[in-house]
């Protein structure tokens, strides 16, 4: 079976300029990702902020093209798409934002919002656009009567789910939430990914789940690949890489997170995140690697299988040891 996403050594550099006397310096953001996802399943993106995340989430949505790399949504190129395609491909995809605060029009009531995205792309009379956006609410958890209000009169859960309701609306096969219960109370946070689970499960939805919590990422990824300055790391099943992690990163990040960190070795990263605009010459992690060696700074470690994953560490096979111990 075909993969609904397939994502080739994706690349996004922006050009930064430096005052009039200096030359633009240019900021990979995105560093040669690879990445397959097939219909009903969920690939999390993990990373702190600055990874390249969230401009990986704007290439995979069409927001933006990759400066080099391929990218196939359900079979059909996506970055030069072929003639007429490119509608059908911005109805495969649709994105929900991390805010709900600010991702939804205060000056249009909640029916306004769901139909808008009918109005733009199909034929539909009004009383069948507003059949279909009643029948999504209802798929949501939210009533009819709730139709003709606006934004402000809800609670930030009910605009989540007005925003992941108007993603919904033209039927996408790809859903990319970019940290989408962060700025949620945390009961509320479960609630929302319980509906996600439910709608992946009735709809049959692939989900590019973005997000720096690996506790959120543990209840509703199927895949990890966690990113670091723009490069993944490690890549693979959620169960490997939680049971046994083996980038010095990855360990870190689960060190960070309560419920998560391991009972030995415990690391805990030195310093700050490097600049991206001069980023380090060999694993992008060494700067802040309690086990850094002189390869690790003269040489960039390539993914390579190992353990069911992928990873990019040059003494991975060390981590394997340590913890089969």
């Amino acid at each position: 079976m075909t993969a609904l996403v397939t994502a080739t050594d994706l690349k996004r550099s922006y050009e930064v300029k430096q005052g009039w006397l200096r030359p633009p310096a240019h900021l990979q953001a995105v560093g040669g990702v690879s990445f397959a996802l097939d219909a009903g399943k969920t690939l999390a993106v993990v990373g702190e902020s600055g990874c390249g995340k969230s401009t990986l989430a704007r290439l995979v949505t069409l927001i933006e093209k990759p400066s080099t790399g391929t990218l196939m949504l359900d079979g059909v190129d996506a970055v030069d798409p072929p003639a007429g395609a490119a509608k059908t491909l911005r109805r495969t995809v649709q994105i929900v934002f991390q805010n709900p605060y600010g991702s939804l029009n205060p000056r249009k009531r909640v029916g306004a919002i769901l139909e808008e995205p009918l109005i733009i792309n199909t034929t539909l009379s009004k009383q069948e656009r507003r059949a279909q956006a009643l029948d999504m609410m209802a798929k949501v958890g939210l009533r009819p009567e709730q139709y003709g209000r606006y934004p402000h009169m809800f609670s930030g859960g009910q605009r989540q789910r007005i925003a992941i309701a108007r993603a919904l609306m033209l039927r996408p096969k790809l859903l990319v939430a970019d940290e989408p219960v962060s700025a949620l109370d945390m009961s509320v946070q479960a609630q929302v990914l319980n509906l996600l689970a439910d709608l992946q499960r009735d709809l049959g939805l692939a989900y590019l789940f973005i997000s720096h919590d690996l506790g959120v990422v543990r209840h509703i990824a199927d895949d990890v690949m966690i990113m670091y300055l723009g490069i993944a790391v490690e890549h693979g099943p959620k169960e490997r890489i939680f049971a046994r992690p083996l980038h010095p990163y990855t360990q870190a990040l689960l060190d960070a997170t309560p419920g998560l960190g391991r009972k030995r070795q415990r690391i805990v990263p030195k310093g700050e995140l490097p600049s991206p605009l001069d980023p380090p010459k060999g694993c992008v992690f060494s700067t802040r690697c309690p086990y850094v060696t002189d390869l690790c700074r003269t040489q960039r470690p390539l993914l390579r299988p190992l353990d069911g994953r992928l990873v990019a560490c040059h003494y991975a096979e060390r981590f394997l040891d340590t913890q089969a111990a």
